[in-house]
């Protein structure tokens, strides 16, 4: 039997989108309990004066029992919103980038969506402390494709469900809390080409400690996530800066060019090594969040955006470099135009 030829009488017609994309607004929401390092040492025998050396942080926020990834979104998700001069109405597409939604479907987006009155594809990601970086990425491309005119972007994490207290390695790393961002279209470049990538060989070095197969045979109780910390501390101050020169080089943008540098809250100590390898000036404001806020994963670099914005710490319509890495180990990097 011979293969059919195709008919050859039909042609896809190509969706038009926008020339360019930009961050349009971004908000967040920060839960309402404050948990000091105080609070966090007993459990692991350590001191405040430890934490603070080892990572920089003092303190961190921490979700309240009944509130949720969903809850945390919506309230950050209203001020993206606000900032962008937008309705709910108006967009288009949902992203959700988590890794405590505590639900292997439906995904956290559908839920968002609903709770905003939106019916456009909402779907999450899981690429951990690089999510949000990878969701913008894939919203801009969304814009420019011609497939959503808005995409709302959400990092969010409620990590103090998946923290193990009694860890001296990770306990004292992790905070809640959300951040969002309206992607849409721009008659300028605003979101610079996204320079990514992934090694998952060393994917042991933060994971999920026990599956849910696991969780579920033995009675575990919330799988904790678990951290090689010297492991991740080497990969992300040796291998992350050269992935943030990439990122400056592909937007044909210089380090003193830059009106900010958004890093993921990893660590002090890593954004300090990052900044002397890239030789940032020093008149370049640098997020440091992490003192308050601690690791907040795929929310830290939304949330440490919205708040040096709303402080006056950056300009309105500046550059701002941004890089999140994390558990996979996966990375993600790109130059913006801040909204």
């Amino acid at each position: 039997m011979s293969t059919p030829a195709p008919k050859g009488t039909g042609s896809i017609t190509p969706s038009e989108g926008a020339k360019y994309a930009r961050i349009m607004g971004v908000g967040g929401y920060r839960p309402e309990r404050v948990v000091m390092n105080s609070e966090i040492i007993e459990a692991i025998d350590s001191s405040d004066e430890w934490i603070q050396e080892r990572s920089g942080i003092k303190s961190r926020r921490f979700a309240a029992k009944d509130e949720t990834v969903v809850d945390m979104s919506v309230e950050a998700t209203r001020e993206a919103l606000k900032a962008s001069g937008l309705e709910a109405s108006d967009v288009d597409a949902v992203v959700v980038a988590t890794v405590t939604h505590p639900y292997q479907t439906p995904a956290a987006a559908p839920i968002l969506a609903d709770r905003l009155g939106i019916r456009g594809a909402a779907f999450d990601i899981s690429a951990a402390c690089a999510g949000y970086c990878h969701a913008v990425s894939l919203a801009s491309d969304m814009v420019r494709g011609g497939s959503a005119r808005h995409v709302l972007v959400v990092g969010v994490e409620k990590l103090s469900d998946f923290t193990d207290p009694t860890d001296r390695g990770s306990a004292f790393i992790f905070g809640d809390g959300a951040g969002a961002a309206i992607v849409g279209p721009s008659d300028v470049p605003a979101i610079g080409p996204t320079v990514w990538g992934s090694d998952g060989s060393q994917w042991k070095t933060i994971s999920q400690r026990d599956s849910w197969v696991e969780v579920r045979d033995g009675d575990l109780g919330w799988p904790a996530i678990g951290m090689q910390g010297q492991s991740v501390f080497r990969w992300a101050v040796w291998g992350m800066a050269p992935v943030a020169q990439k990122a400056l080089d592909a937007a044909g943008v210089r380090a003193e060019d830059l009106d900010a540098f958004i890093p993921h809250q990893a660590n002090m100590r890593i954004i300090d090594a990052m900044i002397k390898q890239l030789k940032l000036p020093s008149d370049i404001p640098v997020a440091r969040d992490i003192a308050e806020t601690a690791n907040t994963s795929a929310a830290s670099i939304p949330l440490a955006t919205e708040r040096m914005l709303r402080e006056g710490e950056v300009p309105h319509g500046g550059l701002a470099l941004q890089i999140g890495f994390g558990a996979g180990l996966v990375y993600a990097a790109q130059v913006v135009v801040l909204p």
